[in-house]
């Protein structure tokens, strides 16, 4: 069976033994349970695009299939596979393995969802917005608090930031409803920003996780902007960190978890700016050695 133990807090998962398999009929497809515990056939392509778009080589991908279905057990957990994975690919190319944990990286950012909503004014930062976080704002019938509003020349967003530390929970239609009546109420108002008049160009809800179908369709028809890990299809929360190189610092493996929990409550959220601010290593007393692996492992991403 697989044993799992942790080094640093990385999870570590070895192969001790071979899998003693539950009897299971012949054809009869294997199962496995999800986050959120409901189970499902085993899909393999899932693992093969989760490593392909993490970079990862389609050799590499192939051994790590082969390995991973040669010890699948029926009823096995997502979460033990993903573990097993990650562990063989951070074997083989460790920079991929980076990338590939970034969905789990970012429910690391919690429990408490401020570290977020640093995350995402960031990423409108690298767009070259400017920014403003947890502000009422009066509407016309109410006031409301905006997690994150970004303005330049020419737009203004605020934006409703939702975060969930555990992935097998998906942002619903009651969310989506209550977004779409609070950015109705916002549009109705003038707001000086930047020195100037605006009026609301976009209300967005992010999310670190996904939607339910019943929320992306209310969000089609009913025009809500809506940001996921992996909706809409272009210009996604995954997409956004890879185009604006926005790696959160529990991406890193060369830190523990007590030492990411250390960096974030002194406002790091981003490989990026430790890299910009590397005097916080050395007064927390990192080692000269742990620096120097900490910097190489930004610099791979």
């Amino acid at each position: 069976m697989w044993r799992i133990g942790a080094t640093r807090d990385i999870l570590v998962v070895t192969v001790a033994a071979i899998f003693v398999k539950p009897n299971i009929k012949k054809g009869q497809p294997i199962t496995v349970v999800k986050s959120n515990g409901e189970r499902e056939p085993f899909n393999v392509l899932k693992i093969e695009n989760s490593l392909l778009n993490a970079g990862a080589s389609p050799s590499s991908v192939q051994k790590i299939i082969s390995v991973v279905q040669s010890e699948l057990v029926d009823g096995m957990t997502t979460a033990e596979i993903y573990r097993h994975a990650f562990f063989l690919l951070h074997k083989m190319e460790k920079p991929s393995a980076v990338r590939y944990s970034m969905r789990r990286a970012l429910s690391d950012l919690g429990p408490s969802g401020f570290p977020f909503e640093k995350f995402v004014a960031e990423i409108f930062k690298a767009q070259g917005y400017t920014i403003e976080t947890d502000k009422m704002i009066k509407g016309y019938c109410a006031e409301h608090e905006l997690d994150v509003i970004a303005y330049n020349d020419k737009k203004l967003i605020m934006t409703e930031v939702k975060f969930h530390n555990q992935n097998g929970i998906k942002t619903d239609l009651k969310v989506a409803l209550y977004v779409k009546a609070r950015f109705d109420d916002l549009r109705k108002m003038h707001f000086h920003y930047g020195g100037r008049d605006m009026l609301l160009s976009e209300g967005l809800l992010i999310t670190n996780t996904k939607f339910t179908k019943s929320a992306i369709s209310y969000a089609m028809c009913a025009g809500v902007g809506m940001i996921g890990w992996n909706y809409p299809s272009r210009g996604n929360l995954h997409d956004l960190i890879v185009q604006y190189k926005m790696h959160p610092i529990t991406s890193l493996t060369t830190l523990s978890m007590s030492e990411k929990k250390y960096l974030i409550e002194r406002g790091f959220v981003l490989c990026s700016t430790v890299m910009d601010k590397l005097d916080i290593l050395d007064k927390s007393g990192f080692s000269q050695k742990r620096i120097n692996a900490i910097i190489e492992e930004i610099r791979t991403l």
